[in-house]
């Protein structure tokens, strides 16, 4: 997608200018792996078009394999509006995405063998079946193909209430994809309308979502405390076995773009789990997106060592040379 962000923190009635971003719930944790040294494949369908190059030349310029994108004739760059919040007033996002080319894209035009020859892991988002009925087919065909062939598979349930708007609901599509993932980011909203679990506490609803989800392994969040649109306190929390795992909270009194911090995080957690343990996985994701939170822009551009130098509490806010 293309993020069309207020310049000068204006409010959209102000704004006279905007600035460009190009992001997107998967593409933002495959550019941050990428970062984390890791080798990513993002599939999407652009307009063939200059914006849909310039999409597809983001994602190249950080590492993102773009072979399996395709260029289409039909359908456009879908948009979102970004109004940045500051001090106590809210940030706000207008979404425009109807038409897109990749809301009308058929699963059917990729070839998944070559996808996921050699592929170890694969990551969705419960955007991608909001957006139409061939989005929602196309995130099927590529979970039950990743299944069969033995990949990890990864979800950030994301619930978002105003993409829902072709007739289906979230409970009849998500149940299915979220049956047959391994590791899932969910918050008490997600779990309820997407899983249909209303519970108070995030360790019960966990329980009875490995419950109904056997393959479920893992289950994590961040929790954000918003003091101001432009500073918030943020830790994670996560769900392995029946133990509960707390990460240890980050204050971020200056926030320069909060946009993709979830995504930094689910990025952190794939790096955590290929690399680390328990306590650490954990820790590893909330400081990927403690570091998104500094940046201009959709995804976390962050090194593992500068992650690992947040935990370490080295080098932080230091001039190097």
């Amino acid at each position: 997608m293309m993020r069309l962000m207020a310049s000068c923190d204006d409010r959209f009635l102000q704004a006279n200018q905007y600035n460009v971003y190009y992001g997107g719930a998967e593409a933002n944790v495959a550019v941050s792996l990428s970062h984390l040294d890791q080798e990513t494949v993002h599939v999407s369908a652009f307009p063939d078009q200059d914006i849909g190059k310039a999409a597809s030349n983001y994602l190249k310029a950080n590492g993102v394999d773009t072979s399996h994108i395709l260029f289409s004739a039909a359908g456009r760059m879908g948009l979102y509006f970004h109004e940045k919040g500051t001090m106590q007033r809210s940030s706000r996002i207008i979404y425009d995405r109807f038409d897109s080319s990749f809301s009308l894209v058929k699963a059917s035009d990729f070839d998944w063998d070559a996808i996921f020859s050699d592929a170890d892991w694969l990551h969705w988002t419960g955007i991608t079946p909001a957006i139409s009925e061939s989005a929602a087919a196309l995130c099927k065909v590529a979970i039950d193909k990743a299944k069969d062939k033995g990949l990890t598979i990864s979800g950030d349930v994301n619930y978002r209430r105003n993409l829902w708007q072709y007739g289906k609901q979230p409970l009849d599509i998500m149940p299915d994809l979220i049956s047959k993932t391994d590791v899932i980011i969910a918050g008490l909203t997600d779990f309820e309308n997407c899983m249909d679990i209303k519970k108070e506490h995030f360790e019960e609803a966990c329980d009875e979502a490995c419950q109904r989800f056997s393959n479920i392994d893992i289950i994590a969040s961040t929790r954000r405390v918003s003091i101001s649109a432009s500073h918030n306190n943020l830790s994670g929390i996560m769900y392995k076995n029946g133990e509960i795992f707390i990460s240890k909270s980050y204050e971020m009194p200056y926030i320069i773009d909060r946009i993709g911090g979830g995504d930094a995080f689910m990025a952190g957690l794939i790096y955590g789990l290929l690399f680390k343990k328990d306590q650490e996985i954990l820790e590893f994701a909330v400081a990927a997106s403690v570091l998104k939170h500094a940046i201009h822009g959709d995804a976390n551009l962050s090194k593992v060592e500068e992650i690992e130098h947040l935990l370490t509490n080295k080098n932080i806010g230091r001039l190097l040379r």
